[in-house]
């Protein structure tokens, strides 16, 4: 029987969820971990944000651990999150994740290519 995972293919991992010294951690980092898919883990101290980004071609979900604040996304209101919520953004979408509480804001992020868009019928 032939192993059918090639030296460097994407195979299951278990990641732990706990941010660095910095406050954040890649969890995965694209190929050849995965086959696109990229994700992390911050923790933003209250008042603190992430910046305003933008992740190109890739469509991002927030996920939001404990803490509470907003995710502001070009041409849409804020959008208030708290611990066990989730917030979508588009592709090349300019956007930000800022703590509005005491306690700091933690949440993993999912961010994967987008496929393109079904043609109305």
């Amino acid at each position: 029987m032939t192993d059918s995972l090639a030296i460097g293919a994407p195979h299951a991992l278990a990641l732990e969820l706990r941010p660095g010294a910095d406050g954040r951690r890649t969890l995965l980092a694209g190929p050849p971990q995965t086959a696109g898919m990229r994700s992390g883990v911050v923790a933003l101290a209250a008042g603190m944000s992430v910046g305003r980004h933008n992740t190109g071609s890739r469509e991002e979900l927030i996920v939001i651990l404990e803490g509470r604040g907003e995710v502001r996304v070009e041409g849409a209101s804020p959008l208030a999150v708290e611990a066990g919520m989730a917030a979508y953004v588009p592709p090349a979408t300019a956007h930000d994740v800022v703590n509005l509480g005491e306690a700091p804001l933690r949440y993993v992020y999912v961010v994967a290519e987008a496929c393109a868009q079904a043609t109305p019928r």
